[in-house]
């Protein structure tokens, strides 16, 4: 039983599913469809209503973005927006994310300016199984199973980044270490296999703003995403995911209690990892 599976057995019971049974931690989800629907119109005045339709669609785009479902159908073009160099918004099992692809330094710098928030300050990245993280990071210290356990969850894990990384440099120059997340979200973690690289994310608001839990917390920002993806009014609050630094054997220290901070430390101990003293 991992992290999220413990968590989720906490959460309240807030909607009716099927037949009347009530679903744990299921918030009615508040899709918005795509914004782009084409119509071929005929004769001179719905011509010129086509055209005003064409202007009206343009500014929608500049100003809203695309906004789509986080549904499995329209992953294929979230990865398609990575590989580009785009921005993209999306939900995670504990707040709304910016991402981009974690190799690209001109996205990278693109979210910092989206956020205002200073180059001094890391990013986290995103990979879509527990054994990708290996990749990234090293990871031959922790006692076995523990990643299971933790991952995926509401759990950004901080290890060092290793000769091996295959992660740019120019992401956290200076810093030999790097958060990484799975997210207990499966929308997230699809296009992060698609894109066939780490994704750097960040939480999707102005920095030193509250966080996202859903898309209309950070509307004034849309415009500059390639995509918003709807996920629905997250259940977990605005706490964020408990950060935790295990870089050194046998050790681990809380660095943000986060929303998971109890079921953490559990898991950690579970494995005999004693907290780093302060």
């Amino acid at each position: 039983m991992n992290l999220s599976t413990r968590i989720a057995g906490k959460l309240p019971l807030v909607s009716a599913g099927p037949a009347g049974v009530p679903q744990r931690g299921l918030c009615q989800l508040g899709f918005v469809p795509c914004l782009y629907q084409k119509r071929r119109l005929e004769g001179g005045f719905l011509k010129k209503m086509a055209c005003s339709m064409q202007r009206c669609e343009v500014v929608i785009e500049s100003k809203l973005g695309v906004i789509c479902p986080a549904t499995e159908v329209y992953a294929g073009e979230a990865v398609e927006a990575l590989k580009a160099g785009k921005i993209i918004a999306v939900p995670t099992d504990t707040l709304y994310g910016f991402a981009c692809d974690a190799c690209s330094l001109e996205a990278v710098n693109r979210i910092y300016e989206i956020k205002g928030r200073k180059q001094t300050s890391p990013l986290a990245i995103c990979v879509g199984d527990v054994p990708n993280i290996k990749q990234f990071a090293v990871t031959d210290h922790l006692p076995g199973g523990l990643l299971d356990s933790l991952l995926p969850g509401p759990v950004t894990i901080v290890l060092q980044r290793g000769e091996s990384s295959i992660l740019e440099k120019s992401l956290n120059p200076g810093l030999d270490s790097i958060g990484v997340r799975v997210p207990d979200s499966n929308f997230i973690r699809i296009i992060s296999r698609g894109s066939g690289s780490a994704l750097a994310l960040t939480s999707a608001n102005l920095s030193g703003k509250p966080s996202s839990v859903c898309i209309n917390d950070f509307e004034n920002l849309w415009e500059h995403c390639a995509y918003v993806y709807d996920g629905g009014v997250l259940p977990s609050g605005r706490a964020g995911s408990t950060i935790v630094d295990l870089t050194k054997p046998g050790k681990y220290k809380i660095l943000r209690p986060g929303s998971a901070k109890e079921e953490t430390v559990a898991i950690l101990e579970k494995h005999s990892l004693a907290e780093e003293a302060t």
